[in-house]
């Protein structure tokens, strides 16, 4: 489109977040039959700069506070202001490949900080080229996966799913090209949703989670009932919902409810007669736990088992494009190549013998690296071989899925039931103690990061989707940014431990790691896993797959914290009332698309200004008054703010013309 060259962007097509209808294209931003800057200098280098900063404040943060943050938003802001400050005209096609590049650093984080401090945490010897080779091969591999599965989900199911982390990350990349009023909104919404998050982490002024415990009715019920209401009152949190939709938010927090409100008061039921503790490795009685731990012990379990067959059932289901991609395969590496020729740029992948001899390559590394660097015994290294590859490959298309849904990716959650497995079949073929710890957390590490990056890879598609990057030019700078931001990770990660460990006062709290360190450590002891709850679990998504309801965000419903779901649903409910209040439709549209933007402000100045004030508090600038931001009146105060914030959001959004 002309429009591009000429800087007059008037946005996203009307259809961009619709479904199509039949006969209908998606045309996007930069025209297909043009071609746009993307992969130059400028992008490469500020893409590796990204993806080195990234990596290290993620893992510092990660390791510190226990969450890692996505780093494309931030990454999408910084990348338009640089293109604005240095006056690069059609700047959007670079900006794509910066974001692409750089994003590598938060999915390679996640991968490798959720399951390898963990060889520390064990008290095991841990080198640097295991932390870099599991991070890069992992990576690499999540890559080589998901590139077959780009069409599938992102143009086929085009308007099917909500894709919130891609949505906030493209209205970031559009408004910074178009400038004028929706680049202002998008600033006013980043400000207000970004000082509002910083002030509840810096100076705690309020709470940052209402809980019905405030009131003594609610005190009362989440004492003898186990019965207790939570909700994040974070502008970020909202912000996603409202991208999420009311659909998917209902039944991420009917798997919540379930979660919270069926399974939690039914077994408290039997803790007046209860006299030995039941279940895998607890040790506490029923009567004695909060609501919170009968949710950690009884309920996630059951919610990875969910997440685990939703995985299987999505494979199943996907059994056709699957053939089809082998298919592709076949024809392309034995035919002619010419559908290559014939294909648009914005419809290119890289070829598949590329791909199949990548995927070859990189196992026969992996064989290399755990023969030699890990269990030094060819049939164990076959076995580490045989279950990073088939539980990768099954798992990669629930990562996406997940990340297309709801914009979290159960990695953790994924990595936990690969470890339990690893662990079965590495002791029975004899591989157990100290080494089958090692091999089973670096098997782990190595499926994290495939399954982190296919996550965070399939946003990164679908952003250069919307926008009309070239998918093949993504791909293929893909692969040095896994490379910076794995060496990146490992250097970060030894430094780490060398200043303050991850045992002990002072500690790192790597709480992901520390779990696996907690479930492995029986598992190679010969004790139990919760297998019960797992097959619960994956009965339930069989019995809602049956009736039709996504097994998939009904289980992560199940798996996370009920108060990151409930915001959610307030996000959907505000997203279903400004967009379907007037009866004229056009007006509906632009509300609902004004309401995006402002969404994409709330998470990206979430995002921002949640890492500068970790950084802050890491350097001891941190205002916040405990025994105030734990008391019941700073959550009441929370609740007030909350509404405060909605109310901004509604009315900002009810403004809405039809002719924006």
């Amino acid at each position: 489109m002309s429009e591009h060259e000429t800087g007059q962007i008037k946005g996203l097509p009307e259809n961009a977040y619709t479904e199509l209808k039949p006969g209908e294209t998606y045309e996007p931003i930069m025209s297909p039959q043009k071609v746009y800057p993307e992969v130059n200098t400028w992008s490469v280098i500020w893409g590796i700069v990204m993806a080195a900063v990234f990596s290290a404040a993620a893992a510092y943060l990660g390791l510190k506070i226990g969450q890692v943050f996505e780093a494309a938003i931030p990454i999408a802001i910084i990348a338009v202001g640089l293109s604005t400050v240095f006056k690069r005209k059609g700047a959007l096609g670079e900006n794509v490949i910066i974001q692409s590049i750089g994003a590598s650093s938060g999915v390679i984080v996640a991968g490798a900080i959720f399951t390898l401090p963990a060889l520390y945490i064990l008290n095991l010897q841990v080198q640097f080229y295991q932390i870099f080779m599991s991070s890069l091969l992992g990576g690499f591999l999540g890559i080589l996966f998901l590139i077959p599965f780009r069409k599938y989900f992102v143009a086929e199911m085009h308007g099917k799913y909500p894709f919130p982390e891609a949505t906030a990350t493209t209205e970031v990349l559009v408004s910074g090209a178009k400038g004028g009023n929706q680049a202002r909104l998008l600033l006013v919404a980043g400000l207000i949703g970004g000082i509002y998050d910083f002030v509840i982490a810096t100076f705690g002024l309020w709470a940052e989670v209402f809980t019905t415990r405030v009131i003594p009715i609610g005190q009362a019920l989440a004492d003898k009932a186990k019965i207790v209401f939570k909700l994040n009152v974070g502008a970020a949190v909202v912000g996603l919902g409202y991208i999420i939709g009311l659909k998917y938010a209902a039944i991420i927090c009917a798997g919540s409810f379930v979660g919270w409100y069926v399974v939690i008061p039914i077994i408290n039921f039997f803790a007046d007669g209860q006299t030995i503790a039941v279940g895998t490795n607890i040790t506490a009685l029923i009567g004695n736990m909060s609501a919170e731990q009968i949710f950690t012990a009884y309920v996630r379990p059951i919610g990875i088992g969910g997440i685990a067959m939703a995985g299987i059932i999505g494979i199943i289901r996907s059994s056709g494009i699957i053939k089809s991609a082998i298919s592709l395969a076949g024809k392309e590496i034995f035919g002619k190549h010419e559908g290559l020729k014939t294909n648009l740029r914005t419809q290119r992948d890289l070829p598949m013998a590329i791909i199949a001899g990548g995927i070859l390559l990189t196992a026969v590394v992996i064989l290399v690296f755990f023969y030699f660097g890990v269990v030094h015994n060819i049939t164990h290294a076959l076995v580490g071989l045989g279950i990073v590859m088939l539980i990768a490959f099954l798992f990669t298309t629930v990562a996406a899925n997940a990340i297309a849904i709801v914009g979290t990716n159960p990695v953790s959650g994924m990595t936990l039931m690969t470890l339990i497995i690893s662990s079965l079949v590495l002791v029975s073929v004899g591989l157990k103690g100290e080494s089958g710890m090692i091999a089973a957390l670096i098997i782990g590490g190595v499926v994290c990061t495939a399954l982190s990056m296919a996550g965070g890879f399939i946003t990164d598609l679908k952003i250069g989707y919307w926008l009309g990057s070239s998918p093949y030019k993504q791909q293929s700078w893909k692969f040095l940014g896994t490379f910076v931001s794995a060496i990146t990770v490992g250097g970060v990660i030894m430094v780490l431990n060398k200043t303050y460990g991850f045992t002990g006062e002072n500690a790192m709290v790597a709480p992901q790691a520390n779990a696996m360190a907690a479930v492995i450590q029986p598992m190679m002891s010969g004790q139990p896993a919760p297998w019960m709850l797992y097959a619960a679990g994956a009965f339930l998504s069989l019995i809602l797959t049956m009736i039709g309801v996504p097994a998939l965000a009904f289980s992560l419903g199940m798996f996370i914290p009920l108060q990151l779901n409930t915001p959610l649903l307030l996000g959907g409910i505000i997203a279903h009332i400004v967009g379907s209040r007037s009866k004229d439709e056009k007006l509906n549209q632009a509300r609902r698309e004004r309401g995006t933007l402002i969404a994409s402000g709330f998470i990206a100045g979430g995002a921002l200004m949640g890492v500068i004030s970790a950084v802050l508090a890491n350097f001891g600038f941190n205002f916040v008054n405990k025994e105030w931001f734990e008391s019941h009146s700073a959550e009441a105060l929370a609740l007030l703010m909350l509404a405060v914030l909605c109310a901004y959001f509604i009315w900002e959004t009810l403004r809405a013309k039809k002719e924006e």
